[in-house]
């Protein structure tokens, strides 16, 4: 069950997301509103409800900006958001799933197509690559949270299918339907993770080189910066030290 996690790069660069607090914030808030109002507005009654607050703790969202977002799905004014997704091919034939949370398709729409168009890619229809990964629920936790051998005893007794562990932390894979009972269990001998969330993992995996690398990381981040997208998910893979040398 043990390996070396992938997923860093295989989601997005780590940390770039946090260089845009705001901007974080205000996907995190869109998935607290909807959440809430798909559902129970208690967490503890609501497990998409419960995952997206979870996730906004780990961010170090205030507390108060959690219960506005959860407020907000009450409102009688609040905006209607549903949830689409995009699917198409990056530079070097990778696969990505963007998915969003949006209040008006015709923007949404245009938006990732024009990122995709502008970077080297190409938005295909829907499913076009979704068959090379599978829907599954996962959880991240910081190396503090314990070394490999603890991390995958208690992911074991909590019924997770797979662990995966660096000098980074550890990515731990569930059923999708297992997430919110997985995570539960885990939060008792772990602590609070850093992430639970529903992913799409691949199934295979493209190595990158640098000069595709740049362009797909260009499109990533346009993806990432349109206030609509809540995740980019794809099956590429960047060393590490492709990764410091395009980040420096």
């Amino acid at each position: 069950m043990a390996g070396h996690s992938k997923f860093k790069n295989i989601m997005h660069r780590k940390g770039a997301q946090d260089k845009k607090r705001s901007g974080l914030f205000s996907k995190l808030s869109r998935e607290i509103t909807v959440a809430a109002k798909m559902g129970m507005p208690d967490p503890e009654m609501n497990p998409r409800l419960r995952l997206a607050v979870n996730a906004a703790k780990a961010q170090s969202m205030p507390k108060d900006n959690i219960q506005r977002a959860i407020d907000k799905a009450s409102a009688s004014d609040g905006e209607n958001y549903e949830e689409v997704r995009y699917e198409g091919y990056g530079p070097g034939g990778v696969a990505l799933i963007v998915e969003t949370l949006t209040d008006n398709r015709n923007r949404t729409a245009t938006n990732v197509r024009t990122a995709f168009s502008k970077n080297g890619g190409n938005l295909g229809t829907e499913g076009s690559v979704q068959h090379g990964f599978e829907r599954k629920g996962l959880i991240e936790y910081p190396a503090s949270a314990g070394d490999e051998e603890k991390i995958l005893e208690a992911a074991m007794e909590a019924g997770a299918d797979d662990i995966e562990s660096s000098e980074d932390g550890h990515t731990i894979w569930t059923e999708a339907d297992q997430l919110h009972q997985i995570a539960s269990e885990l939060e008792k001998s772990l602590g609070d993770a850093e992430t639970v969330k529903l992913a799409w993992k691949p199934n295979i995996t493209v190595a990158m080189e640098e000069k595709e690398a740049t362009t797909l990381l260009k499109l990533v981040d346009a993806l990432d910066d349109d206030d609509d997208v809540q995740t980019v998910w794809g099956n590429y893979e960047i060393s590490d030290e492709l990764m410091e040398k395009l980040a420096g």
